[in-house]
């Protein structure tokens, strides 16, 4: 059992990303982005914001859309940059790389569509995300998202407890949160609902690294160094089942 979980994870670490591990993990976020992206209505010459871009792998899929547009990928992370800039490097200029908080106003141009998977459930101020992405679209552009949603990794959220760490869940919102807040945000045509990913990940190291990696990362380094691996095993045993249960939150709407 670990001490104080509830302090470290009211207060969770700026450090960086594995971004090498995660890219080598990302195989469910880049099948739901997949997803996602057949959603963007885009005729090819389109200024489109993927806001989150992570490692870049569905970035690649949008660039393969846009031969005659341009995609700006960007991401708080310096590590995720870099794994994004290495692969997208065969788009060369089709490509703008920006590092920016997407909780605070960002330094951007005016873009056509706001593309994003696996990002928005890592920003605490969804009232700030929105107004930021609605401040650089253009009026009649298109938001196309999909993030954690309410109920996701409650059985993770759990086994962390037990552990003795007491995640916070609170960014992981509702259709109908968000819809108010897109609407006050100034988008239209707004839908949002949840849908269930239960996710296999194969048990033992593989479960441990994805829980270190992805759903853990932030409590996980505010662990005392003793502590994290007997942590990763304790949560891997709680889970009793080496399934994932991620609910995805689905964002479409038009900035009016």
């Amino acid at each position: 059992m670990i001490t104080n979980g509830g302090a470290a994870a009211r207060n969770p670490d700026t450090s960086d990303w594995d971004a090498a591990t995660y890219d080598r993990l990302a195989n469910p976020m880049t099948r739901w982005g997949r997803v996602v992206l057949e959603r963007l209505p885009l005729e090819g010459q389109e200024r489109v914001l993927d806001a989150g871009c992570g490692s870049g792998r569905v970035t690649e899929h949008l660039c393969q859309r846009l031969r005659r547009g341009m995609v700006i990928a960007l991401d708080l992370s310096p590590a995720m940059l870099a794994e994004a800039r290495r692969r997208l490097a065969l788009f060369g200029e089709q490509v703008t790389f920006v590092r920016a908080d997407l909780a605070r106003p960002l330094p951007l141009k005016a873009v056509d569509a706001v593309f994003s998977t696996a990002t928005f459930h890592w920003i605490r101020d969804h009232d700030a995300l929105f107004a930021n992405l609605a401040a650089v679209l253009r009026p009649g552009g298109t938001l196309v998202a999909q993030c954690g949603g309410a109920g996701n990794i409650q059985r993770v959220h759990a086994a962390a407890k037990a552990a003795g760490v007491d995640l916070d869940p609170t960014h992981f919102a509702t259709p109908e949160e968000t819809s108010r807040r897109l609407i006050t945000a100034g988008f239209t045509r707004v839908q949002c609902w949840l849908h269930q990913e239960p996710t296999p990940i194969a048990p033992g190291e593989p479960l441990e690294t994805y829980l270190r990696t992805v759903c853990l990362r932030r409590h996980f380094e505010l662990l005392p160094v003793p502590d994290r691996e007997p942590f990763l095993r304790e949560v891997a045993r709680r889970l009793k089942e080496p399934v994932i249960d991620y609910v995805r939150l689905n964002i479409l709407a038009r900035r009016a």
